[in-house]
C-alpha cells in the first residue's frame, strides 16, 4: 500500500512553493516588526533575514529558526531530508553553526498510514546527523496536509554574523547552486518530469550549505541570504533593497539546472512563480523571454546567495574549491550598484 501512496497528492503545493507570497506578507506582518525594547536581539522579522538572532552576552549570539512546508517529492524518507536540510540551512545562511532540532509534523492520519510519517522522521534524523546535530523531540498534530519540517538553534561568535541587509556598493554576487527545483516539482506533480532531472533536483535539495558556516569567517563576505521560496529575484530584492543598493544581475551566468529549458518552454512552473513575479515586477528591469520562470521559481533547500568584496576573492575562491563549489563560483552572476530607480537590473 505505501510504495502506492504518492505524497505530492496530498497537497495543493509543495515544498518552498507553498510560502505566502511577498506582497500579502507585507500585510500579514504590517506593524509587526521587533520591538526596538529588547536590546539582545540583533535580528528579528523586520529585516526579513532567515533566522532571528539574539545576543547571548559573552561574545557569541543564538540563532533561531522555522521551517516547514508540504511534500515536494513523494518519498517519505526523502521528504524528510529535504524538509530538514531546508531548515537548517537557514542556520547556515547566516554564517552559524546548528546545535539543536526539533521536529514539526502535521500528518493525516485517516489517509496515510503512521509508518510513512515514521520514514519521514527516520529521513530528518539521517539529515541532522549529517549536520552532527540531534533530532531532540518536537510536536505533531493531526492535518489535512501533510506538513514537516524543524525548528534549528545555532550559535555563532558576533563578529561572524551575516546579515542580508549589508551588502555594499561594488560587491561582487555568487550562487551555490543552480536554479529550477521548483520547476523540476512541478514536472514531478504532471508526470512529465525526466528521471536524470528529478535525480538532480533531489541531490541538490539533500545537500547541506554546510559552506556557509566558514563564509561566516571572511570578512570580505559583506552579505548573505539562502534563495528559497521567493525565487532568486525576490530574495535578490531583499538584499538590495536592505542594504539600500541597486543589484545589476547578468542572467546568462545565473546557474540553471541543466535542460531545464525543456521544462519552461512547456511552461512548466509552480503557480508561485506567478506570485512572485506579481510582487516583485515593479522593482525589476529588463526581464525577457521565459527568465521570469527562472528568476521567480520558488528553490527548496536552494542555494546561498553571497555578496562579497572584490578585493576578497582570491580567499573566497579558495574556499568555493575546498567546498568542491569552484565551477558554480568561478565566474559572478552580478554585481551591486549605486541605488537606482529600480531593485534589480537583469
Amino acid at each position: 500500500m505505501e510504495d502506492s501512496i504518492k505524497l505530492t497528492q496530498f497537497s495543493k503545493g509543495s515544498g518552498c512553493g507553498c510560502k505566502i507570497p511577498a506582497s500579502q506578507l507585507d500585510i500579514i506582518l504590517k506593524d509587526n516588526e521587533s520591538r526596538s525594547d529588547f536590546k539582545d536581539l540583533l535580528v528579528g522579522n523586520n529585516s526579513r533575514d532567515d533566522a532571528a538572532v539574539l545576543d547571548l552576552g559573552d561574545g557569541t549570539a543564538l540563532i533561531s529558526t522555522t521551517d516547514f512546508f508540504t511534500p515536494i517529492v513523494d518519498d517519505a524518507f526523502d521528504f524528510g531530508r529535504i524538509a530538514s536540510v531546508n531548515a537548517i540551512n537557514d542556520i547556515y545562511a547566516m554564517g552559524g553553526k546548528p546545535v539543536l532540532a526539533i521536529a514539526i509534523l502535521g500528518w493525516n492520519m485517516d489517509r496515510l498510514p503512521a509508518e510513512l510519517a515514521q520514514q519521514v522522521i527516520q529521513g530528518s534524523r539521517m539529515v541532522c546527523e549529517e549536520a552532527g546535530i540531534p533530532l531532540a523531540g518536537g510536536h505533531s498534530i493531526s492535518t489535512t496536509e501533510p506538513i514537516f519540517g524543524l525548528a534549528v538553534n545555532g550559535l555563532i561568535p558576533n563578529h561572524n554574523l551575516k546579515k542580508n541587509n549589508t551588502a555594499q556598493e561594488g560587491d561582487l554576487l555568487f550562487l551555490t547552486k543552480p536554479l529550477g527545483i521548483g520547476i523540476i516539482s512541478a514536472a514531478l506533480k504532471r508526470g512529465i518530469v525526466k528521471e536524470e532531472d528529478y535525480n538532480t533536483a533531489l541531490h541538490l535539495m539533500c545537500t547541506l550549505n554546510k559552506v556557509g558556516e566558514e563564509l561566516g569567517k571572511l570578512k570580505g563576505v559583506t552579505a548573505m541570504t539562502d534563495v528559497t521560496g521567493f525565487g532568486l529575484l525576490g530574495h535578490l530584492i531583499e538584499m538590495a533593497d536592505g542594504s539600500n543598493i541597486t543589484a545589476e544581475l547578468n542572467y546568462p551566468k545565473v546557474p540553471l539546472i541543466k535542460g531545464i529549458e525543456f521544462y519552461t518552454n512547456q511552461f512548466c512552473f509552480p503557480d508561485n512563480v506567478y506570485r512572485n513575479w506579481n510582487s516583485y515586477e515593479k522593482k525589476v528591469t529588463g526581464i525577457e523571454g521565459t527568465s521570469f520562470i527562472t528568476l521567480c521559481d520558488p528553490q527548496t533547500s536552494g542555494g546561498l546567495l553571497i555578496s562579497v568584496k572584490p578585493d576578497s576573492l582570491q580567499e573566497f575562491h579558495q574556499l568555493m574549491n575546498d567546498f568542491g563549489l569552484a565551477e558554480i563560483t568561478e565566474t559572478p552572476i552580478g554585481k551591486f550598484v549605486s541605488k537606482q530607480e529600480v531593485s534589480v537590473i537583469v
